[in-house]
């Protein structure tokens, strides 16, 4: 990513780390990435050549007029990097770019020197991955062509290479030809636009993953794929099957040994490989039996264990000489599921798993995260208590990836190269053959949980069966296949716009595609605006307000309508106050930001294993600069969204319906969890608590399951304002339409045996309406709309059901006026027509009952020594969507202490905020920033932000970051409370 100096610094001593890294793990492999201080790549536009095309085979080529190549990268990436194009991020540069001038196919060139090292027999010219299709020259020889950006390519070049004069090394890469989707894939499908980044130029043709020379003897080792059985959580059975490869033109004989760590365990057999031929092998524990793990250290999911990972170091010999060696890390962990309820549930060692993540579109757009940017990324997600990332239509193809997931306890939905449109690749025994590819190369990782075919479709024959055949032969039926990522046990997809934070715990929160309720949600989001100092790194400084084109461009408009940005806006200014200018708007963004995200998870959480089973936002983090569905944005900075998502995953958590106003402890560990304390607490904005709220219970918890505590007794929201008001109907076959609002619940009005039949209530003025309950007779309907009108002839839609059921059925939605409130039926649920004995419809002013406008609750969940487990915080309002009060808050003095310490190349800061004023400080934001620029320093890891303090609560905060951030500046933190005046910048 192009973000500041210093932070380009960092990733790159990152890189060259890692490199470092992967080099002395193997000693025998020398990496021709550009992080290598020895190779220079260049890049140059095959139409472009000229006549002399032929002579860049030969050493010394003058490449005076290439552009300096990024490599693993993209063509178009090498081109930002020298300069050559404005910065693709800001304003809208990317959109001014010729396309033309990068779609079409370029070739790369090095030079290399082979190390003086490389005494083994065979040298090998490794490639692992090009974007879309590669002709492979070395010294003139064409050595092979890739097709696919997951083929591997693996070259023995013994012959062809130099140890005494530099080699020449070319690539003619050839570019993905649009369409993309699903013509070109495998391919990076989102490169071509869609609706949360740009067209890239070059459709993200380059060499795009690592190439390197590797050195052995005669024997070679191919694929090691470790496998674990858990006959229970104390033994674990390891198996090991590989292929070694002979590549002389004799018979040998040679013996493969290895030894895992922990616990040394060692093993070796014998082994014969004919003339220019593949053995397969495989170690198991009937010849092996110290493949017996007793009291194995267990890969657990975030925040159900510890991901405990092995190492397998594998070598073939041949007599007392090492000819190859590979390493391997891997977890012991069995994955099993069932769909019961029509709702897929996932267990990892038995243990049923909450699934609380999000969706990756891309690690980066111009696919530049590389090495230890994943272990940030990856990282970051690990804070948020998530324990899955949805690796969207594969697009994240680095091994770093699956590394880090591996370490944080980040199990993974892998998808394939699919896009719902009802078309097959142009090759699809190519797609297939790079589907195998893929599983072969991330099998060995625990992470990977379920293997997905198609984004919101079905892979068209034969690719659906094929893909089936391919996880159970390659990766042993170990992990689940999902064709369709919105059907089939899962609960649809979206909706992708931010909704009250009481929609998540009504039912149904129904998405797109897929079984009604909540079940397994593969993707729900909102539009996510970033905080102000984000938003003028990609804004021009005249852009920046009001809402304009250029907004629209980093997808907050019409480019991202399933975002619904004008929704977002409307929530805004509805809830907090119209803003008065950008850095006003970003602010309260964040607070819609936390409310929402919040509500997402607690609503799933709410209802876990009572149909719900897991949810993954849409997105959980950001591949370009944009303001709609991300956590933290592309910079590192962690919105509201970030401690939304973060406070509700907790893995002991405690929480509130907004809906029943219950107290809800949700546990989604496999620990019990016995003498903790819940407590809620109802404060008023002068930070006093208002005693008669007060409650607290001493509970047990078991292991993975959502305990009601208690509930706060509000003033009551569900006044019926239907009741005693005239009703209406289409038709009336049994009884009065007036009869479903007397109050009776032994009378009832039914219709005619029609579908398309509606029963209204006159109100008798406009009302604001949140609500309604149905008691349906077992004359029910199975699906209807809630409609309101002013004048009972334009209706309103204001919710939907498609889940009817024979009693009664509460339907809670965003707050509508309206006099009239009609219910259609749309599909009924027997062979009679409609009949209710009550339809109650639900609104009005709640009564504040001591409250100011704005007041809050706070939860506190604690353990038998008093140490706090969870806390959370929630504002809510008399008028319940009118948060305007907050506007008004006093100004607040608070005090600030703060310790500074380095240590193993990281800065900690602790830094203590206590509340000294006669009100509450709300939403208080902490900053580590640069002291002499006042620049923000990120990424950076936190415990927790946008905090509130009561009359003398104190909060502790810890920023963590990486010490090159900061380089020889010095700290300083900015605290600001929503209770501040906003500050308007130049």
């Amino acid at each position: 990513m192009l973000l500041n100096n210093t932070r380009k610094k960092a990733l790159l001593c990152a890189s060259f780390a890692l490199f470092a890294a992967k080099a002395s793990a193997q000693t025998d492999v020398f990496y021709l990435n550009d992080t290598n201080s020895q190779i220079t790549w260049k890049v140059k536009a095959q139409a472009d050549m000229g006549a002399d095309s032929l002579k860049l085979y030969k050493n010394g080529y003058a490449t005076q007029d290439w552009v300096k190549a990024v490599v693993p990268g993209t063509v178009f990436a090498s081109y930002v990097a020298a300069g050559l194009e404005k910065d693709p991020n800001f304003g809208d540069n990317i959109y001014k770019v010729d396309k033309i001038k990068y779609d079409r196919d370029f070739w790369y060139r090095t030079e290399f020197d082979v190390p003086a090292n490389f005494n083994k027999e065979k040298i090998w010219l490794n490639f692992k991955g090009i974007n879309r299709k590669a002709d492979i020259y070395l010294n003139g020889t064409k050595i092979g062509a890739l097709d696919g950006f997951m083929q591997r390519g693996v070259y023995d070049v013994t012959k062809l290479v130099s140890k005494t004069v530099p080699n020449t090394l070319a690539v003619l890469v050839v570019c993905p030809q649009n369409p993309l989707v699903n013509y070109a894939s495998p391919t990076y499908i989102p490169s071509a636009s869609w609706d949360w980044m740009p067209y890239v130029p070059g459709l993200n043709s380059g060499i795009t993953d690592d190439v390197y020379l590797s050195n052995t003897g005669a024997l070679s080792i191919k694929d090691p794929w470790i496998r674990t059985e858990l006959p229970t959580n104390a033994r674990a059975e390891v198996s090991i099957a590989l292929q070694v490869k002979n590549s002389t033109n004799t018979f040998q004989s040679g013996v493969i040994s290895g030894v895992i760590s922990p616990g040394n365990i060692a093993f070796e057999q014998k082994i014969f490989v004919g003339a220019n031929s593949t053995a397969d092998v495989k170690l198991d524990t009937r010849r092996f039996p110290q493949l017996i793990i007793n009291g194995p250290k267990l890969w657990w999911p975030n925040g159900y264990g510890d991901p405990n990972l092995y190492t397998c170091k594998l070598n073939v010999k041949l007599g007392d000489a090492v000819s190859d060696s590979k390493e391997v890390k891997f977890g012991i962990k069995k994955y099993s599921y069932d769909t019961v309820g029509r709702v897929l549930h996932v267990y990892v060692n038995g243990t049923k798993i909450f699934l609380k993540g999000g969706n990756w579109g891309m690690a980066e757009y111009m696919l530049r995260c590389r090495g230890a940017e994943y272990d940030t990324k990856v990282k970051l997600h690990k804070e948020m208590n998530f324990n899955i990332i949805r690796n969207w239509i594969g697009s994240t193809t680095d091994e770093e990836f699956y590394d880090a997931c591996d370490k944080y306890g980040m199990m993974v939905w892998d998808d394939f190269w699919l896009n719902s449109i009802p078309n097959l690749p142009n090759d699809v025994n190519t797609f297939n053959a790079n589907a195998i590819e893929k599983i072969k190369r991330f099998r060995n990782h625990p992470s990977i949980a379920i293997w997905c075919g198609d984004n919101e479709g079905d892979p068209m024959p034969p690719l659906n069966n094929w893909l089936r055949e391919d996880i159970a032969t390659y990766d042993g039926g170990d992990r689940h296949y999902q064709p369709n990522s919105h059907a089939g046990n899962l609960t649809g997809s979206g909706p992708w716009t931010n909704f009250d934070p009481r929609w998540y715990f009504s039912r149904f929160p129904n998405g797109f595609g897929g079984n009604p309720g909540w079940g397994l949600r593969s993707e729900i989001g909102t539009a996510v605006f970033t905080n102000v100092e984000s938003f003028k790194k990609f804004i021009p400084a005249d852009k920046l307000w009001p809402r304009n084109e250029m907004w629209n461009l980093h997808f907050f408009g019409p480019s991202a309508g399933n975002a619904g940005p004008d929704r977002y806006d409307d929530g805004i200014n509805n809830r907090y106050g119209k803003a008065t200018g950008i850095e006003d708007y970003c602010r309260k963004a964040q607070l819609l930001n936390i409310e929402v995200n919040k509500a997402m998870y607690e609503g799933w959480e709410d209802n876990m294993w009572e149909d719900a089973s897991g949810i993954l936002t849409w997105m959980s983090q950001s591949a370009y600069p944009s303001l709609v569905w991300q956590t933290y944005d592309y910079y590192y900075d962690l919105t509201g969204a970030y401690w939304g998502a973060k406070k509700a995953c907790e893995p002991l958590h405690i929480q509130w319906n907004p809906v029943n106003n219950a107290i809800k402890i949700i546990n989604t560990t496999g620990d019990n969890a016995a003498g903790l304390t819940a407590s809620a607490e109802v404060y008023n904005t002068d930070g006093l608590p208002v005693k008669e709220y007060a409650l607290s219970k001493t509970v047990d918890v078991p292991a993975n399951t959502a305990l009601n505590c208690f509930s706060i007794n509000f003033a009551a929201e569900h006044e019926d304002l239907a009741k005693g008001k005239p009703a209406f109907a289409s038709s009336s076959a049994t009884g009065e339409p007036a009869l479903v609002s007397d109050g009776n619940s032994g009378s009832r009005w039914a219709s005619n045996q029609n579908d398309n039949e509606w029963i209204y209530i006159d109100l008798g003025k406009e009302q604001t309406i949140n609500g309604v309950k149905l008691n349906w007779e077992e004359a029910y309907a199975k699906a209807f709309k809630i409609q309101v009108s002013m004048d009972s002839k334009t209706w309103k839609d204001a919710a939907e059901s498609g889940d009817g059921h024979v009693g009664v059925q509460q339907l809670t939605f965003d707050e509508v006026q309206g006099r009239y409130v009609r219910m259609l039926g749309l599909q009924r649920g027997s062979g009679w027509g409609y009949s209710l004995w009550d339809f109650e419809v639900y609104g009005g002013q709640p009564k504040s009952n001591g409250l100011s406008d704005v007041h809050f609750i706070k939860l506190k969940l604690t353990d038998k020594n008093g140490k706090l487990i969870s806390d959370n915080f929630y504002w809510r309002g008399n008028k319940r969507t009118d948060f305007s009060a907050l506007n008004s808050l006093p100004k607040v003095k608070l005090k600030v202490s703060s310790a500074v310490k380095k240590s193993n190349g990281k800065y900690y800061v602790t830094a203590k905020v206590s509340n000294l004023s006669p009100a509450a400080a709300f939403a208080i934001r902490v900053q580590a920033t640069k002291a002499s620029t006042g620049e923000q320093i990120l990424p950076a890891i936190m415990n927790d932000n946008y905090f509130s303090l009561m009359r003398g609560e104190s909060k502790e905060v810890t920023i963590e970051f990486d010490a090159e951030l900061l380089g020889k500046d010095a700290v300083k933190l900015l605290v600001e409370p929503y209770n501040e005046p906003v500050k308007v910048g130049k």
